[in-house]
């Protein structure tokens, strides 16, 4: 019984101290006074610079926080690619997975900061043009990977052809 009241006590002295002198507080009363009005500002998550608007994001996302969007003009990346659409980001719906990070051609085949979620990450600004004349990085483990799937699932569609 003594253990229980001393539970309680040290509990309401804690609680109390938490109310009236802040103590624990995780953030400052500026930050805090911002958070109440609303006046966060959520960090850029898409780098429309260096989107290629192909939507392996958007495809990938687990929970469709990504969806792809028409630009009004499309962009003419190299001669042979225009980007047609680019990515919205619903940070309502995001659960910072970031599959869609991962999967992006920026990031996966060239190694630099993908499109969607680039902070954290590296130097987020990239030259389209000069990047995608740059050959494809693919660590050897993966290509090999690559390949192996990729004969298995041959082999999955030439046995379905017999």
């Amino acid at each position: 019984m003594r253990e229980m009241l001393v539970f309680m006590v040290k509990g309401a002295y804690n609680n109390i101290s938490r109310i009236l002198f802040a103590t624990e507080r995780k953030t400052s009363i500026p930050m805090r006074n911002s958070i109440l009005k609303g006046e966060i500002k959520y960090p850029e998550v898409v780098n429309d610079d260096s989107c290629i608007g192909c939507g392996a994001c958007a495809n990938i996302c687990p929970v469709d926080a990504i969806t792809m969007e028409e630009l009004e003009e499309p962009v003419k990346i190299t001669d042979d690619y225009i980007k047609e659409k680019k990515p919205v980001y619903d940070p309502v719906k995001c659960m910072y997975c970031f599959q869609c990070h991962d999967s992006c051609p920026i990031f996966a085949f060239y190694g630099k900061p993908g499109a969607i979620h680039p902070r954290h990450v590296g130097e987020a600004k990239v030259d389209l043009k000069e990047l995608l004349q740059r050959p494809i990085v693919v660590k050897d483990k993966e290509f090999e990977e690559v390949i192996k799937l990729l004969d298995e699932k041959a082999k999955k569609l030439l046995e379905g052809v017999k």
